[in-house]
């Protein structure tokens, strides 16, 4: 009998699927935009809302620097974190916001380096 993919979690029924999408995806935050694309990945994962994972050229990543964040995830691999801090010094700092995997497992490769919000800090708009 052939072993599961550790990395699809067949075994337990958890599931990660990446799929190219065409929507047009806007991200702002505190009335900021702060990326906006045509191009987004879209990331099902088994028992989470679908996640917009957008390219890095087009996010606007002056508003953003790096954290010393990082979560694992089985079933993508570690993220690193960014944290918002707007277009002056005045704006409100939104700790670990956006996140990206750098080094994805083999299992979805295509995330590679493509950022993804939170929607509880940012406003997410799909059309």
């Amino acid at each position: 009998m052939p072993t599961p993919h550790p990395h699809t979690g067949s075994g337990s029924g958890h599931r990660v699927e990446v799929a190219r999408g065409t929507q047009h995806v806007k991200v702002t935050i505190d009335g900021q935009v702060v990326a906006e694309t045509d191009r987004p990945l879209l990331l099902h994962e088994t028992g989470l809302p679908v996640r917009y994972y957008l390219p890095p050229e087009d996010v606007d990543l002056t508003l953003f620097e790096p954290t010393d964040t990082r979560t694992t995830c089985p079933f993508k691999g570690e993220a690193a974190y960014w944290t918002y801090i707007g277009p002056n010094s005045g704006a409100a700092l939104r700790p670990d916001v956006v996140w990206a995997y750098a080094q994805p497992i083999d299992a979805v490769p295509e995330i590679k380096n493509h950022l993804s919000f939170y929607d509880s800090a940012a406003e997410i708009t799909v059309s």
